[in-house]
């Protein structure tokens, strides 16, 4: 195989729909556009229901090309259990057929590996290192430190593995590519691999920006995975919303059916939405919703760079280096993490005037300046031809 392929393994990939599953697409796209031949190696599509996709069901292997990529979609036992060995079955089987993989059949010299799962990174990272492959590693949060801060995990005997094999996975890499400032400087910590700043900056035609009269109701939008990091679940139950301000909600996941069933005026769930047709709907809203439960080191969400591509001021309550951005690009507001009363005092005050703050067509200049994705890719080829 010729120095322009590679291989991307990511447990996440469409038709499955999320951040991760974006951020993996628009990197293979435009690594093509580049002149790479891009394999890709994921799961049968399973997320975020946990059920393999229809006509996914009952394979083993099954090889796609779809626009030139070429994709290889490996068997697994689907979970999104609740249960954490139930979830952990499911990433080692992932990674046992991963292994499979390396061992027969052919694969580039370059291999990019998105870390996280853990189980699914270390397994990509070893083989790869075995077969002596140029290994990049994308780190977009830093587990098992990530689940630690959410109360996912426990520090002990099961932690101190998870620990042993990022540390691993970081020693025996080529280079360390991570979506934040703060994962680099982890990564430093722990390894002398080079290390390169790789933000999720979306990659699609940002729209026309008609501003209008601000009207009442002001709309609040959240969009996007219905987890336990997220706590939308709890902030739907605690927050108060006034008469003129109105928080609407789209996407799947674990707590979809527990704010479905949410009776509270001015609140409403609407389901999940393809990609497409989600960007046509958020734009009708005044103000994005970006909430974590706890601050998450190294974590900058890209909803931030979503939203306010689509002109949308992001009101922003997840703490960490994604506030630090909101304020120094001017791209909205900057809540305190966890701190309801601030959150409630904010949206209660809400007015015309906090609109007039952050205009969407200013923001949406400020957010193409600042975060260009071509820019930042043109950049990591360069770094990825050395290798």
């Amino acid at each position: 195989m010729n120095t322009k392929e590679i291989l991307l393994i990511t447990n996440y990939f469409p038709p499955e729909k999320g951040a991760a599953s974006n951020r993996m697409y628009t990197l293979a796209k435009a690594l093509q556009v580049s002149g790479f031949t891009v394999h890709i190696v994921c799961p049968m599509p399973n997320y975020p229901t946990g059920e393999k996709f229809k006509g996914y069901k009952g394979s083993l292997y099954k090889k796609e090309v779809d626009e030139g990529l070429i994709i290889h979609r490996l068997w697994l036992w689907a979970s999104n259990s609740p249960n954490k060995f139930l979830r952990l079955v499911s990433m080692v089987s992932f990674s046992i057929a991963l292994s499979f993989f390396f061992l027969f059949k052919r694969t580039p010299k370059k291999v990019f590996i998105q870390y996280s799962p853990v189980f699914v990174g270390f397994t990509a990272i070893f083989w790869s290192w075995v077969f002596g492959k140029k290994r990049i590693l994308n780190v977009s949060d830093l587990w098992p430190l990530a689940g630690l801060e959410m109360g996912l995990l426990q520090k002990g005997f099961y932690y101190s593995m998870l620990e042993k094999m990022e540390q691993f996975c970081y020693k025996k890499s080529d280079l360390v590519v991570g979506q934040s400032e703060e994962i680099l400087t982890h990564a430093k910590k722990l390894t002398n691999t080079p290390t390169f700043l790789y933000r999720n900056i979306p990659d699609f035609s940002p729209p026309t920006i008609d501003e209008k009269p601000i009207e009442k109701p002001i709309t609040l939008v959240y969009a996007g995975l219905l987890g336990v990091a997220q706590g939308l679940t709890n902030i739907c139950n605690k927050i108060e919303l006034p008469s003129h301000v109105e928080l609407h909600i789209y996407g799947a996941g674990p707590e979809a059916k527990q704010i479905s069933e949410i009776q509270k005026k001015n609140l409403f769930y609407h389901g999940e939405l393809n990609r497409s047709d989600l960007h046509k709907a958020l734009q009708q809203y005044d103000i994005a919703f970006i909430p974590l439960t706890n601050r998450i080191y190294g974590s900058v969400p890209s909803k931030i760079f979503e939203y306010t591509r689509l002109g949308l001021p992001v009101v922003y309550f997840a703490g960490g280096e994604g506030g630090e951005l909101v304020e120094k690009h001017q791209l909205g507001w900057n809540i305190p993490v966890s701190d309801f009363n601030a959150l409630q005092q904010f949206i209660s005050e809400l007015s015309k005037f906090e609109l007039k703050t952050f205009q969407k067509k200013k923001v949406q200049e400020n957010t193409l300046a600042a975060f260009h994705f071509q820019k930042q890719f043109a950049g990591f080829t360069k770094v990825l031809e050395k290798l």
